[in-house]
């Protein structure tokens, strides 16, 4: 059973903590109990703070990101993970590298999108309207998501 996700970008400034804190939402709201969920960046600068668009998109939606602090995804982090969701391929190959592997999905792919539509793209530089798009996105990857792990929870499975 699935115990630990860990959701993965670049900078772990913008998108994975807003998909952090909106999958701690979801299973929350629908009663999901014991799995926690934390994020890092594989190239992150630790410490960094959310960005400024998705601190202020998340107050929008209800999410507090002003105690997020980034963190550097590495071997210790990838161990920790049962799950492990990125938000591009190329986080994936990252996560790989530092022995995922079978563990990690892009998430997209996960939360049962296409491949044209697996990945999430970075709103880091947009406007608030790109982060705003962003959010939107992962707020229904976090849906699937949630149910995916209820799902698999109920049968017992491992992914």
């Amino acid at each position: 059973m699935i115990k630990h996700v860990l959701l993965v970008c670049t900078g772990n400034i913008c998108r994975s903590p807003l998909a952090e804190a909106l999958l701690i939402r979801t299973l929350k709201e629908r009663g999901i109990e014991g799995v926690t969920v934390t994020s890092a960046g594989t190239g992150a600068w630790d410490g960094a703070p959310a960005s400024e668009g998705a601190y202020l998109v998340g107050l929008e939606r209800g999410l507090d990101l002003s105690g997020h602090r980034a963190r550097l995804l590495t071997r210790d982090l990838v161990d920790q993970a049962d799950l492990i969701l990125t938000m591009a391929r190329h986080h994936r190959a990252r996560v790989d590298e530092l022995g995922g592997e079978g563990r990690v999905f892009v998430l997209g792919e996960y939360a049962g999108k296409g491949a044209e539509a697996a990945e999430v793209s970075d709103p880091f530089g947009g406007d608030l309207e790109v982060y705003r798009n962003t959010c939107a996105e992962l707020e229904g990857m976090m849906a699937a998501t949630a149910e995916r792990l209820a799902t698999e929870g109920q049968r017992g499975d491992r992914r």
